[in-house]
């Protein structure tokens, strides 16, 4: 049976324990936050970027857009470098490898890179050739050098590789600790949304006109627009993977408060047996005193 100072140690011990867990729910409810708001502005941004596809594409007719099974894709999968952040990378490698499978290309034909280290390995399992990981950045400032170093692979998978359709798979924040996984179609571009912006009503009274080059400014948008939907896919990603280690702290939090209840507990029982065991030594002892 544990002893009173062994009890009284261990309370100490898991308080210090609770405390740590408490603190990296709050830092993780915060970074949450932020990686929200970041992803907020880029709203804005994409109606912005929209707008000017909009007055570039005005007037053009209708491009055919058949579809057609690609003979290479490329797929980004967003994961984490860090733990304590429960199922996130099984989930997300779990569902890029059924919709590469539901996509009927062969997995010979498939280029995988992964965001974090730890997504690679389920990946792996399920036959999808990684050929890279790059380091998942852990703050907003990072987020921008992570993006155009991708920018640049994905360039090299295009046009020199010959990868015909480049997909991002990433965890999608909803709300307090809940996130869902989803993908989106980078390259090429959706050529159905593209003719829908094209003929939107423009809002002003006051046409738009623009003096660069046509194609050029196309291009420019384009570039823009790969920026932005990369750019949320990494904040999203590492909102969702902060929701995850929220829940695990939040679970972590309980058990701990649990154990914590059932120290106390016992702490008092011992505690109050000891006074008990004094208190019957000391009337023992007054009884055979008083016999003498």
């Amino acid at each position: 049976m544990e002893t009173v100072e062994t009890l009284k140690k261990k309370i100490k011990s898991t308080n210090d324990l609770l405390g740590v867990v408490k603190t990296m729910k709050a830092l993780a409810a915060v970074s949450i936050r932020q990686f929200q708001k970041s992803v907020e502005s880029l709203a804005v941004y994409m109606d912005t970027i929209e707008m000017g596809l909009e007055i570039v594409l005005k007037g053009q007719e209708k491009t055919p857009s058949g579809k057609k099974r690609p003979k290479a894709i490329g797929a980004v999968v967003f994961g984490s470098d860090q733990g304590l952040c429960g199922q996130l990378n099984t989930l997300i490698a779990s569902y890029t490898a059924l919709e590469i499978q539901m996509s009927q290309v062969d997995t010979d034909y498939v280029s995988v890179i992964t965001v974090g280290e730890r997504a690679r390995d389920y990946l792996e399992l399920a036959n999808l050739d990684v050929i890279e990981s790059i380091p998942a950045p852990s703050s907003i400032s990072g987020i921008i050098p992570a993006v155009q170093n991708l920018v640049m692979v994905l360039y090299d998978w295009h046009f020199k590789e010959q990868i015909e359709e480049i997909y991002l798979f990433y965890s999608k924040y909803i709300s307090g600790a809940n996130y869902r996984q989803e993908h989106v179609k980078i390259l090429p571009l959706d050529k159905d949304w593209l003719q829908k912006i094209s003929q939107r009503k423009w809002k002003s009274k006051s046409l738009p006109f623009f003096t660069m080059e046509k194609n050029e400014l196309f291009r420019h948008l384009v570039r823009e627009y790969l920026f932005v939907s990369i750019y949320q896919a990494f904040a999203e990603s590492l909102a969702s993977e902060n929701a995850s280690r929220l829940a695990a702290m939040q679970s972590a939090e309980k058990n701990i408060e649990e154990r914590l209840n059932e120290l106390n507990l016992s702490y008092f029982r011992q505690r109050q047996s000891k006074i008990t065991e004094e208190l019957l030594d000391v009337v023992a002892g007054y009884e055979v005193l008083k016999g003498l």
